[in-house]
């Protein structure tokens, strides 16, 4: 695991890299971005931003989606996959938003968990970019994988046991930012099928490239 000097020294490194740090996903209101990350799953965040600007315009507020049937919103939605489980949710949640919530999207992990098709990788998304909650982190595929290269987890490709390790190491005012920074990197350089070690700024500090020069020498 990496000393408190390297954490930092990664993090101001992807900082440079990525200065922004922001979420791929658009969205103009709150509960947009939560459909947005449900329709993400098992899809590109690329696919998502084609959809959402047509299912939005469709249904331009939550009381047309809690309206609608799912098969209603089915065809805006189909291919980013899972349609009808999606569709369903998209619907029950915004009935929820409105009967539970008073249409606002909740702000504790907690209240987010209680709404159809809500996980801790997207309720994480939530506090993080909504509500700037500190210390939440978003184990998406690319903060699982780049973490556990870089030796800031041991691995693990649980996405629960990434949150937890990550949480420990990372300063909460800078774990946020950084998980959509390894997004933005892991679509870039280090990327899943033939990450580009060469190029990558981030080599000093990683496991994965310090073991395979080891493993060439």
């Amino acid at each position: 695991m990496k000393n408190t000097e390297d954490i930092l020294a990664i993090i101001q490194a992807l900082k440079e890299l990525y200065p922004d740090g922001i979420c791929s996903l658009q969205y103009e209101k709150d509960y947009e971005l939560l459909f947005a990350t449900r329709l993400a799953a098992q899809c590109t965040d690329e696919r998502v931003n084609q959809v959402t600007p047509a299912l939005f315009q469709r249904f331009p507020s939550l009381d047309a989606l809690a309206q609608a049937e799912p098969a209603d919103v089915e065809p805006y939605i189909h291919s980013c996959g899972f349609f009808r489980a999606k569709a369903r949710d998209i619907v029950l949640a915004s009935q929820m938003l409105l009967s539970d919530f008073h249409g606002t999207v909740p702000g504790t992990m907690e209240e987010l968990l209680k709404l159809p098709g809500v996980g801790r990788k997207t309720a994480n998304l939530i506090l993080g970019d909504v509500y700037h909650t500190p210390g939440v982190v978003v184990a998406d595929t690319h903060c699982i994988r780049i973490s556990g290269l870089l030796g800031l987890t041991d691995g693990t490709k649980d996405p629960g046991k990434t949150e937890a390790q990550l949480r420990a190491c990372l300063p909460p005012e800078e774990s946020n930012d950084f998980c959509h920074r390894l997004v933005l990197h892991g679509r870039a350089v280090c990327r899943a099928r033939k990450p580009d070690c060469l190029r990558c700024t981030l080599r000093p500090w990683c496991d994965h490239f310090m073991s395979s020069q080891q493993e060439e020498s």
